[in-house]
């Protein structure tokens, strides 16, 4: 189970123990710069092919040949593509509330409100700027984020202390950011030649009240996954395991029975 960001393993908490009551061995790994897990220094450690193949590299070293692959946000974007590059080590995916790559640049081009919606992204390419902020007054800017998206109550106080405590981990700020780096300091059009269609029984299930990705995203064509369910969450947002936990233990436990 793969973390978006600005979250860490912790994320998983409300599922871990339902899946694993369900009979499921459970792995929910801090992904590379997060939290614990180690923290390079060079910005292209954290391109996509690096992320997926530490994801290959967990399932074997789980001592097993393949997994079903569950993502969110970031995560999810990893997971497509492990199944893109490892295809032999992902039995299932389940995405939620990310896009498949071919799918966002196809929208990103076409429709101005999600390059709207991305503006983020075009801020974390400053150079210093983006830590400062983030860790300025206890991580005020993320707190808030989180706190003012999610259904009430989704983040209790007590979670938002475990993701500070995350957070202030040596080199954490600048390694999270760096995944969006390491994507967009790329020669345009050089991660098309990593895109193939997803064979693998895929499941979707999608917050519509995201404030960062359009509705369509959810539906990514039969080209790229053909093997597809999705399931909406009219009133969940982009936090959707923090806003619908139950649901999506039990969505996720019927799909990978």
């Amino acid at each position: 189970m793969l973390h978006g960001f600005p979250e860490f393993s912790y994320e998983w908490r409300r599922q871990l123990p339902v899946i694993a009551a369900a009979g499921f061995r459970v792995v929910a790994p801090d992904q590379r710069g997060y939290a614990l897990s180690d923290k390079p220094r060079r910005r292209c450690a954290y391109r996509v092919e690096e992320l997926a193949a530490d994801v290959a590299a967990l399932i074997e070293t789980c001592g097993e040949k393949s997994a079903t692959v569950v993502g969110h946000d970031w995560g999810g974007i990893v997971a497509y593509y492990t199944a893109m590059l490892h295809p032999d080590r992902v039995d299932k995916l389940v995405i939620l509330n990310a896009p498949h790559p071919a799918q966002f640049d196809r929208v990103l081009r076409r429709n101005p409100r999600q390059l709207l919606r991305s503006w983020y992204g075009a801020f974390f390419m400053l150079p210093v700027i983006p830590e400062l902020l983030f860790r300025a007054g206890r991580w005020f800017a993320i707190r808030r984020i989180l706190q003012r998206d999610a259904a009430a109550g989704a983040f209790t106080s007590e979670d938002i202390e475990r993701y500070v405590e995350a957070w202030s981990q040596p080199g954490t700020t600048k390694a999270t950011i760096d995944w969006y780096r390491a994507l967009a300091y790329r020669r345009p059009g050089s991660l098309r030649h990593l895109w193939r269609p997803v064979d693998t029984p895929t499941l979707t299930l999608w917050g519509d009240r995201d404030r960062y990705l359009l509705p369509e995203l959810a539906e990514p064509t039969a080209e790229w996954v053909p093997n597809r369910t999705t399931i909406r969450f009219p009133e969940a947002s982009h936090w959707l395991p923090h806003d619908e936990p139950d649901r999506v233990s039990d969505e996720i436990i019927k799909f990978i029975r």
